[in-house]
This record gives C-alpha cells, sequence and structure tokens, in this order.
C-alpha cells in the first residue's frame, strides 16, 4: 500500500506544493518557517487541548445508532462532531490557528467560508481571543445560510459578501486571499480546510485529527479494538474527511470512504463530484484535481449543500483518489435530502446536509453484515433549516 504522507515542500504525492504569487510569499513562508516549532511548544498544546475539552466539548461523542445498524446490517458508529460548540467540527481547527496567530503576533483575522460554520466557528474564537474578524461569504451562501450569517454578526464579526462567479465558497476564498495580500503584516489568514498553500493543508488536518484521535481510543472501548472497517465522510474541501482518515492513512484494515456531492448528476453540468469530473490543476494555491475546461477556466460547481459547493478538493484527498487509497462516492441532491430526513427520524439526530451525503453512501457501497462503520457526522442541520423547507419532500 502506497504510504500517506506529506513531503517537505507539501506535496502528498502529486498534488499540493505551494503555488502563491510573490507578494503573498512572505506571509506562506512566515507560516510554514514558524507553525511546527509552535504548536510543538508545550505551552501550545496545553491551551489547545484545554479549550477542546472546557470550550469546545471535546471528546465528541462515538454514538452507536442502533436503529440505523439494523436497517442497513452493519454497526454503524456516529462520530457527533455536530455536539462540539458551534455546531460542527470546524472549530477544532480555528482553536489552533487562532492560538498559531497570537503566537506569531498577529492583530487580525480574515476567512472564508461557505456553509458559515467556519466563519462562525472563526468569529467565535475571534470573540474569545479579543481579536478583529472579517469573513468572506458567497452572496448566494449568505442567503441560503442566514442564520449562521447572523450568528456571526452577533459575535462581532464583519461578514462580507462575495459577488463575482458563481457567488459560493471559491469566490469568497479569492475574495479573502485578494485582502491578505494587501494586508499580510498584521493579519492571518483561517482557511477551513484542507486546500490552499502548503502548510495548510497538512496544518488543518493536523488540528482536525483530533477527530480520529478519539475514535481510535472509543472504539477500543467499546469494540475492543481501535480501528473500524470503514471511515466515511463527506468531502467539498475536504477537512472532516482528514480529521476523521488521519490517523487511519496507512492502516490497510480499514476502508477509507469519501463522499462527494453530484448536485443533480454528475453528468449534468450541474455537480462538484471532483474526482468523477476533475484534472490535474492548480486552485487557491495547491496542484489538485479540479473541475475545470480544457483550457483551465474553473467550472462552476453545483451542490444543495453550501459547504459541498467548491470546483475542487484538497491535495491530500487528490492524492488519496489517485493511489486507490480513498474510495469515491457521488451523491445526489435529493438522494442526500432524503438521508438527513432518514437519520432524523431514524435516530433523533437532525444532520448538516453535508453529512446527509455521507449517510446515502450506506446505500451504495458494500460492507458485510456485521462490520463496523464509522460515519462522522460532521454539523448539524440547524443551519439548514431554511433548505430543508425549501425542499419539502418530507
Amino acid at each position: 500500500m502506497i504510504e500517506i504522507k506529506v513531503d517537505e515542500k507539501g506535496f502528498y504525492g502529486n498534488f499540493g506544493g505551494a503555488y502563491i504569487p510573490e507578494m503573498l510569499h512572505p506571509n506562506i513562508e512566515e507560516l510554514r518557517l514558524n507553525y511546527e516549532a509552535i504548536i510543538a511548544e508545550p505551552d501550545f498544546q496545553e491551551t489547545f487541548h484545554s479549550l477542546l475539552r472546557d470550550f469546545v466539548g471535546r471528546p465528541t461523542p462515538l454514538y452507536l445508532a442502533e436503529r440505523l445498524s439494523e436497517k442497513f446490517g452493519a454497526k454503524i458508529y456516529l462520530k457527533r462532531e455536530d455536539l462540539c460548540h458551534t455546531g460542527a467540527h470546524k472549530v477544532n481547527n480555528t482553536i489552533g490557528q487562532i492560538i498559531l496567530a497570537k503566537k506569531l503576533g498577529k492583530k487580525r483575522i480574515i476567512a472564508e467560508t461557505g456553509a458559515g460554520q467556519h466563519g462562525v466557528a472563526t468569529a467565535t474564537v475571534c470573540a474569545l481571543m479579543g481579536m478583529e474578524c472579517t469573513v468572506y461569504m458567497g452572496a448566494l451562501d449568505i442567503e441560503r445560510q442566514r442564520p449562521n450569517v447572523e450568528r456571526m454578526k452577533i459575535l462581532g464579526a464583519k461578514v462580507v459578501p462575495a459577488t463575482s462567479g458563481s457567488k459560493t465558497l471559491k469566490d469568497a476564498t479569492n475574495e479573502a486571499m485578494r485582502q491578505w495580500i494587501n494586508n499580510p503584516v498584521d493579519t492571518h489568514y483561517i482557511i477551513g480546510s484542507v486546500v490552499g498553500p502548503h502548510p495548510y493543508p497538512e496544518m488543518v488536518a493536523r488540528f482536525q485529527s483530533v477527530i480520529s484521535a478519539e475514535i481510535k481510543a472509543q472504539l477500543l472501548e467499546k469494540e475492543g479494538r481501535d480501528y473500524p472497517d470503514a471511515v466515511i465522510a463527506c468531502v467539498g474541501g475536504g477537512s472532516n474527511a482528514a480529521g476523521a482518515f488521519y490517523h487511519y492513512y496507512n492502516d490497510p484494515r480499514v476502508r477509507l470512504i469519501a463522499v462527494e456531492a453530484a448536485g443533480l448528476g454528475i453528468s449534468s453540468g450541474k455537480s462538484a463530484a471532483t474526482t468523477a469530473l476533475g484534472t490535474p490543476g492548480v486552485l487557491h494555491g495547491s496542484k489538485t484535481l479540479l473541475m475545470q475546461t480544457k483550457d483551465g477556466q474553473v467550472v462552476e460547481p453545483h451542490s444543495i449543500s453550501a459547504g459541498l459547493d467548491y470546483p475542487g478538493i484538497g491535495p491530500v484527498h487528490a492524492h488519496l483518489f489517485e493511489s486507490g487509497r480513498g474510495e469515491f462516492i457521488a451523491v445526489e441532491d435529493d438522494d442526500a435530502m432524503r438521508a438527513g430526513i432518514a437519520l432524523s427520524r431514524t435516530e433523533g439526530i437532525i444532520p448538516a446536509i453535508e453529512t446527509s451525503h455521507a449517510l446515502h453512501a450506506l446505500s451504495l457501497m458494500e460492507y458485510k453484515p456485521g462490520d463496523v462503520l464509522v460515519i462522522n457526522l460532521s454539523g448539524r442541520g440547524d443551519k439548514d433549516l431554511d433548505t430543508y423547507i425549501k425542499w419539502g419532500k418530507y
């Protein structure tokens, strides 16, 4: 089996690196040269883990979904990242990055967001640490994720709409990067997923790896072994999946199931299934797989889920796909929505629509009766109530 690890230049196999304009080079170099030493400091680790415990509410439960297990004939555990403070896994990373930013002497934070959960998590930690916060969000996402927009404002963040392109996550990321170029000295950019130039993909994955570290300990207690037969997670950029996969990358006993958004269908022209439709290229500072035309123009993605509405994937996921270590499944909008309603009525948990894609994978993948499957329930569905209501087929 190919070993999954990042090299000194930030590459996972053929994907990664730092493809950045000259004006961003000082920012990235400062981060690259300092972040590993800073996060290894005992003071950083003590602060990080105490905040994860006392502020975020970790460890999150690993919940045996008995009725769901009975329905599918497997032992299905849900890793309850929806129970984190702010409602999703995103806060694991923003806690780590805000401590890092303070140690680097930064005074101002910028971020991008799609579904709004990363924006809320960033606004939350900025309020906690007393730092100025500006969040860039696609104008379309502002409309479909209004509750999260208001949460960010209540927390003191300035929310700036991105009105170019598809007015979604890609465009918000473009705006945030432009602002960072213009404010390199006092500003830190908290990227919310395993995307962007090195060292961001690996740094974000390391902060999110608390998820798989807890899964190992919790499974050992519940099952007498620290690994499942498969870990299933949705993938847009892919931070929740990277966190859930991290400690199993090189364990051949564990299948890594990554679930993308097929939108209205892979061949419909309205999709975000990057591994099915993408080719190698550079997006937001790293070489990865992305949906693009023959002349390299980004193809606008589509998903009913704002958090999966992205034309690429993180370089680690591109490597998982190319190497065959990861198994990639694409789920259409309606199937994801039905899976979300089904979990709500089977287990009393309304999931984020991103997670609903991962839930539908149970109907598409093969497994043996009694297999232990862990689904990373990356966020709760409160933010998606308007989308559930407009879909209305429940």
